[in-house]
């Protein structure tokens, strides 16, 4: 609840009361109240807050100021009292109605806190309010909203991480319930299973799901992903390859079937499958230096000085960073270019001795 209760607050100082409408005496203790609330001092916000409510219990803003104390302090039922009254005086104060939703969502009264957080719209503390109600879906369209608004914010990553998490859990199970022998239930049991680092049954269970539905996108390259992980790349080429022929443009696909030839020594196969990953995703780091190798191999020391420079104008302090900067040493130093091999052999130098501290 940090996101809210840090939301709450900064409402705090939007609340004005209007001279003409208010005694002097009440204005008195309104300031009073605001002082004492910048001072951390809550105890005497709250006194002098309610003694504005006190002496003109019409006035809504008295009631917002009192609930935002309460809130700060949180005393939730004090907060849901006085707020509650502010929006029967006033129904047109979003704050107050965000404040209120607030209130009841840290209290955990969450079918409480909805309409008003909705009346708000409130992004992100509707979302976590939807989260706790198990409107995944909604929860999870108003938490990624928010957090393309705030990026970095650690309590809607948390929030937005649950919200999936709990909505892919619900999907699968119901997969497994209603379809467990269907293509996409093999497929569930086999990412499952790579989870549990059971690559075994994995496997069984991707062959399982092919074995239904050969063409589906997606399963010959995850078995080739899981073949490869054991080394054995005779299978991945096989599976890598059968991908790209269901997804000619899929990059991914051509980089690990060029990958999977380079490890059994075919690099010239390797080189032209490669250029075509290049060519369908450009600039991708992994596919840059895996075509360097190829082309180092193959002959093509001009391509492979290309790829692992471009790759260095993308990634400068990455482990493939440090690779490049290694593999570019070894070419230089071949062609007899000693000035550029010990300037890539320092830059490899100072990328692992970063890495080590």
């Amino acid at each position: 609840m940090n996101t809210a209760i840090r939301i709450a607050l900064y409402l705090v100082a939007a609340v004005s009361i209007p001279a003409q409408t208010i005694t002097p005496e009440a204005i008195e203790h309104a300031r009073s109240g605001m002082e004492a609330q910048k001072k951390g001092d809550l105890d005497t916000a709250i006194r002098e807050f309610r003694s504005v409510t006190e002496i003109q219990p019409a006035l809504a803003a008295g009631f917002v100021n009192l609930g935002a104390a309460y809130l700060q302090k949180r005393d939730y039922p004090a907060a849901i009292s006085a707020l509650k009254q502010a929006v029967v005086l006033d129904n047109d104060l979003v704050g107050a109605e965000q404040m209120l939703g607030t209130a009841f969502l840290a209290s955990g009264s969450v079918n409480e806190a909805i309409p008003h957080l909705e009346k708000a719209k409130s992004m992100d503390l509707l979302g976590i309010a939807y989260l706790e109600a198990g409107q995944l879906p909604d929860a999870i369209r108003l938490l990624g909203m928010a957090l393309n608004q705030s990026p970095g914010d650690p309590d809607l990553l948390y929030y937005f991480g649950r919200a999936s998490g709990l909505a892919a859990k619900a999907s699968f199970d119901a997969l497994l319930t209603n379809a467990p022998d269907s293509a996409r239930g093999h497929q569930a049991m086999a990412e499952q299973y790579e989870q549990l680092r059971q690559p075994t049954l994995a496997e069984r269970e991707y062959r399982a799901a092919l074995k239904l539905r050969s063409d589906l996108p997606g399963l010959h390259l995850a078995l080739g992903r899981l073949l490869s992980a054991a080394g054995n790349w005779i299978g991945a080429e096989a599976e890598f390859r059968e991908e790209t022929k269901l997804r000619p443009a899929h990059a991914e696909s051509a980089w690990r079937l060029g990958s999977a030839l380079l490890q059994q020594g075919k690099a010239a196969a390797a080189l032209k499958i490669l250029k075509d990953a290049d060519r369908l995703e450009p600039a991708m780091p992994e596919t840059l230096f895996t075509l360097g190798k190829a082309a180092s191999l193959s002959g093509d020391t001009s391509q492979a000085e290309k790829s692992w420079t471009q790759l260095l104008t993308i990634e400068k302090e990455t482990p493939l960073a440090a690779q490049a900067h290694f593999e570019l040493s070894t070419l230089y130093r071949k062609a007899g270019k000693t000035g550029e091999a010990d300037r890539e052999q320092a830059a490899y130098k100072k990328l692992r001795e970063a890495k080590a501290k």
